[in-house]
């Protein structure tokens, strides 16, 4: 039985445990992997302290930092998560072993929504990216697609125009974007738009050179060259496996309080599962933290 149970090994859950253990609490961490969505991109210009650090380099400190810690990691998938009778906690991982906490921190993140066309997992980091506030600025002065239709695609793209030379938007059918943020775009940005055009393939081998699209009226295909593609179509929170009676929002995020406490006592959730709306490595690793800290002061009450 460990005092704090962490589902989750990004930013959010690595500093959970550190915070956790430095607090003499026992911690446990389900994970398949470290780092999280850390591993997807390439380069970390915006965490505080570091002005040019690799994805890898980051997560090397991440994990030499918990290392010196009595954390216990558990490599596995979670099958499912349930709260007892007796208000503790208990997890099946997806070899069927179980795991119990007094506590729970649940940071099992987002994954991007991706095109599954030819390329794009080929090409991922190496000119695809899922985020363009994390990347855009590797895109100085170079041309960039996004593919999307919603608040944060527009966003997406107002924020490159401000740093490449060609920003290119595919459009399925219309944009749904807030008419505010595409009011903004449309005044300020010198953004092509692609409406009715569909991404096929993105091209390249050790980057990104193009994207071949198809019109979805005539049937036409185009490629258009690019150094990069962003796919901003959205992200599904990590949560299939949570109680029922866990309180999500419409988009199945976690809803939180402040203090990272759920509708469930002893339950806490951290990072981009929940319904916080910035999606930072620093944000997540600053929010694994109050998740520690506020179930420490849960177990002290109990």
């Amino acid at each position: 039985m460990f005092d704090i149970l962490i589902i989750g090994g990004g930013p959010a859950g690595m500093n959970a445990a550190l915070y956790g253990a430095r607090k003499e609490l026992s911690v446990g961490v389900i994970a398949a992997n470290r780092g999280g969505q850390i591993t997807s991109t390439q380069e970390v210009e915006n965490y505080l302290g570091y002005t040019d650090m690799d994805s890898f380099g980051l997560l090397q400190k991440f994990s030499e930092h918990i290392d010196k810690y009595p954390i216990e990691w558990i490599t596995a998938d979670i099958s499912s998560l349930r709260r007892e009778a007796d208000g503790t906690f208990t997890a099946v991982t997806d070899s069927g072993e179980e795991q119990r906490g007094r506590t729970v921190i649940l940071a099992s993140g987002k994954r991007s929504r991706t095109l599954n066309i030819p390329g794009e997992e080929m090409l991922s980091g190496r000119g695809v990216s899922y985020c363009a506030t994390c990347d855009g600025p590797f895109y100085r002065n170079r041309r960039v697609v996004v593919v999307g239709a919603g608040d944060s695609a527009v966003e997406a793209a107002i924020d490159l125009s401000k740093l490449a030379t060609e920003v290119h938007m595919l459009v399925r059918s219309r944009i749904r974007a807030s008419e505010v943020l595409v009011t903004k775009m449309r005044e300020t940005t010198e953004v092509k738009e692609w409406h009715h055009y569909i991404p096929l393939e993105i091209l390249g081998e050790k980057k990104v050179s193009g994207i071949r699209v198809k019109n979805t009226d005539t049937g036409e295909e185009e490629i258009i060259e690019t150094d990069g593609v962003f796919v901003e179509i959205g992200g599904e929170p990590n949560t299939g496996f949570v109680p029922a009676e866990l309180e999500r929002n419409e988009n199945n995020e976690i809803i939180v309080a402040r203090d990272t406490s759920t509708n469930i006592p002893g339950f806490f959730a951290s990072g981009d599962v929940t319904d916080y709306p910035d999606r930072q490595i620093i944000i997540a690793a600053a929010d694994g933290a109050k998740a520690a800290l506020a179930a420490h002061a849960y177990l002290l009450r109990q």
